[in-house]
């Protein structure tokens, strides 16, 4: 196929690049490197199906040209930026509800019949049945992230309706391993290198997530894009698992070998619209063959391995 990736080379997407490269499909890149890394892309230079569109989605128009002929649009770029969302309230708007408009209406215009789109298990919000399965109650939306995500969910359903397309909707939970750039595993290494005798902790330890290993994420969005047959198709993505925080911490200070006097912020959460228990029902997505390869405690010591391995990402050397 033709499939053009937003947010090629950014964490998810240039793990998703790989392994479509290395199933013979040929894939437009389409990144503004504002977080992604062109490193990421090294190894794509030599690949004739690979071609790198540097554009801003929001800004520039020249990129839209490129939709043309695609099989496939995965959209991946977005400001993934949770935490401080709350300090600059007008990004999550523009960076994923937006441009995600911009970017169906160019599928549209282009004639591309298929999208997949990276959502997130935000959506639910403090959800009031656990595991959630992909048909819970909505609640009241409780970060911004997560709201302009559901936006964008609205928008894609309404442009499959309207002008006939198929989509794929993915909910993840928070993903983890190589080339990864953010979360909580990235800021406790970084203040474990800095300290490596104390770690702050935002909340009390006790939060429960649910983590998936970045390999394992890319392999559902396809087997999911190769299988399904509705107009709208939604899956949440996640292992079948959850970790506490402070067992998660347990697992970063073995593969370092560190035992870090631990510093509380208190409370059940570290911040505004951080849900204390993220654990997503996977039993539709599992439906298709889908089995992650890798556990929470597997993905969580790769992605410290990689970072040990990769200073750079730090400013260091």
């Amino acid at each position: 196929m033709n499939i053009l990736v937003t947010g090629a080379a950014g964490f998810i997407g240039s793990n998703l690049v790989d392994y479509l490269l290395g199933l013979g499909h040929h894939v437009t890149g389409v990144d503004n490197l504002s977080t992604g890394k062109l490193e990421f892309l090294r190894q794509t230079k030599c690949n004739t199906c690979f071609r790198l569109v540097r554009a801003d989605l929001l800004l520039d128009e020249n990129w839209q040209q490129h939709f043309e002929s695609q099989d496939l649009v995965v959209h991946l770029a977005a400001n993934a930026d949770v935490r401080f969302g709350p300090n600059h309230p007008a990004k999550d708007l523009e960076q994923n509800t937006i441009v995600t408009q911009r970017v169906l209406e160019a599928a549209r215009l282009h004639g591309v019949r298929r999208i997949a789109f990276s959502s997130t298990g935000s959506v639910y919000g403090e959800a009031t049945v656990i595991p959630t399965p992909e048909d819970a109650p909505f609640p009241i939306q409780t970060s911004l992230y997560g709201a302009s995500k559901l936006a964008a969910e609205g928008l894609i359903g309404a442009y499959s309706e309207a002008f006939g397309m198929q989509a794929f909707i993915f909910r993840f939970v928070s993903i983890l391993g190589e080339r990864y750039t953010h979360g909580h595993v990235f800021d406790f290494y970084q203040q474990l290198r800095r300290h490596p005798n104390q770690l702050r902790v935002l909340g009390d330890g006790t939060a429960r997530k649910s983590y998936l290993y970045v390999k394992d994420c890319v392999r559902a969005i396809m087997m999911a894009v190769e299988k399904s047959s509705e107009r709208v198709n939604i899956y949440n993505l996640g292992a079948k698992e959850y970790c506490r925080v402070d067992d998660s911490i347990g697992w970063i200070n073995e593969t370092l070998g560190l035992s870090p006097r631990r510093e509380y912020s208190g409370g059940d959460r570290g911040w505004v619209g951080d849900n204390p228990f993220i654990f997503l029902e996977t039993s539709r997505i599992r439906a298709l063959g889908w089995q992650p390869e890798l556990s929470i405690r597997e993905g969580i010591i790769k992605t410290v391995e990689y970072l040990r391995e990769n200073p750079w990402l730090m400013g260091g050397q």
